[in-house]
């Protein structure tokens, strides 16, 4: 890929208060650590997935998704896959068209296409014309941003015992009842909690906690049967029904847009 307008930042270093725009491959794993920007923030994977966490939790972008960062919220972000990564500033004078939190939008072809060109290398072909194309993005992000991908964490102590246990080993096969028993909670009142505090079922959290990571090892070329193994599904069909309403795609289709967007 040719070299970008703005060099980005080093992988696991703090980066700048003034968010770059620019474009670069990083490698698989690559780490950005927590950090805030005065300006907002989209960032898209091209090609490969990130993840980008704050204290909200952690949103997942494979290459139909793009996360949002609005000014001020520490996040960080983590790379799976040989990864294209676009970071795209946003004024603070346009940030209050879109959501106040950080969120994940579905990438649309035009707003894909006016991303690539606002963080390639190639000059402003007319005064204005990038100016023109920053509209055109905050219009394709102004429909309501998929939470599809979203991984919320509670700051209840009882609760993050739990969600604990299962980021440490997502295929377990244990239940609310036997996390329970380990974090001191019975087992509705931890379910009253995912509700309340997470928004979500025991049952939606954890399967889109396996999903995050079938999205890392499929990213990083891991077939679809080992993916479904390693990440608790009994079988290959239950990861590619979850897979499909969850992401939107299969994760055979997820992995041959990888191979087409590497190309």
């Amino acid at each position: 890929m040719p070299p970008s307008r703005h060099p980005l930042p080093e992988p696991s270093k703090p980066q700048p208060q003034t968010s770059p725009s620019g474009a670069g491959w990083l490698p698989h794993g690559s780490h950005m650590v927590s950090h805030s920007h005065v300006q907002g923030q989209l960032v898209y994977a091209a090609a490969g997935t990130l993840a980008t966490t704050t204290e909200r939790g952690t949103w997942v972008a494979p290459a139909n998704r793009m996360t949002w960062t609005p000014p001020g919220f520490a996040h960080s972000h983590r790379f799976y896959g040989r990864t294209d990564v676009r970071l795209l500033n946003i004024p603070v004078d346009l940030c209050g068209q879109l959501v106040e939190h950080p969120s994940v939008f579905a990438v649309s072809p035009l707003l894909r296409e006016a991303v690539l060109v606002l963080t390639g290398d190639r000059p402003e072909p007319r005064p204005g014309a990038h100016q023109r194309l920053l509209a055109v993005v905050i219009d394709e992000l102004s429909d309501t941003p998929e939470q599809s991908l979203h991984l919320p964490e509670s700051s209840d102590d009882r609760l993050r015992a739990v969600t604990d246990l299962l980021h440490a080993d997502p295929a377990q096969f244990t239940t609310l009842a036997e996390l329970g028993r380990v974090a001191g909670a019975g087992e509705r009142t931890l379910s009253r909690l995912f509700h309340t505090e997470l928004g979500m079922s025991f049952h939606r959290w954890r399967t889109t906690l396996r999903i995050h990571h079938a999205l890392a090892h499929l990213t990083n070329g891991m077939s679809v049967t080992d993916t479904a193994m390693a990440c608790g599904w009994s079988n290959p069909t239950s990861l590619i029904e979850a897979f499909t309403e969850i992401v939107g795609q299969t994760p055979g289709s997820y992995q041959a847009d990888l191979l087409r967007n590497r190309r």
